[in-house]
């Protein structure tokens, strides 16, 4: 499977322009800032296919990337306090229509930030998709922050969450490239297994 192919296909703001799911989808969903979009680049290695910024909340779009077999969707990052009431209203419909219009969503990729324990809204994505019976995996991005104590420390909290028995953690960074191989031979077994 290459990687090296992804194109950048098409941004969406509304779940009417939400196109119909034609090819097997990979999300990554996550809050503002926790670095979606850089790993997304990382593991296609493509500096900038996936816009990236410093000021949280700059996806705001639900993003789709294609690849020959399966499309890679940036899904809009959550939790970002500086925006209206409006747009999290939007942003809360827009992700609530790509979850429930049957999708061909094969798997999800959870980002949370390694140096920090999971917030409320992580919490709830968790359980949105435990509930919907969604497969998916926990990326603990920034990997390459913490000490080699703090590192531990944090893989050892998140390996012990009763929320996430089970669950795939793979740690992960945008910087050094941790993680990103596990995550695309992931991406490949997923494909290779019949629905």
């Amino acid at each position: 499977m290459n990687f090296n192919q992804a194109v950048f296909e098409a941004s969406f703001g509304t779940s009417s322009q939400l196109p119909v799911s034609d090819m097997p989808e990979i999300c990554f969903a996550g809050r503002s800032n926790v670095g979606k979009s850089s790993l997304i680049n990382k593991i296609l290695n493509r500096k900038k296919l996936a816009r990236v910024s410093g000021r949280p909340g700059k996806t705001i779009t639900v993003n789709f990337y294609k690849l020959d077999s399966f499309r890679l969707v940036d899904l809009p990052g959550y939790g970002y306090a500086k925006i209206s009431r409006a747009e999290t209203e939007r942003f809360s419909w827009l992700m609530e229509s790509y979850f429930s219009t049957g999708r061909d969503i094969r798997f999800v990729f959870c980002l949370v930030d390694m140096r920090h324990k999971p917030s409320a809204l992580d919490m709830q994505m968790f359980e949105f998709l435990q509930n919907g019976g969604f497969s998916f995996a926990l990326l603990l991005t920034k990997s390459d922050k913490p000490n080699k104590t703090e590192y531990r420390e944090m893989l050892n909290y998140f390996n012990e969450m009763d929320e996430l028995r089970g669950t795939i953690k793979i740690p992960c960074s945008s910087q050094n490239g941790d993680g990103c191989e596990q995550i695309k031979e992931l991406i490949e077994t997923i494909l290779q297994k019949e629905v």
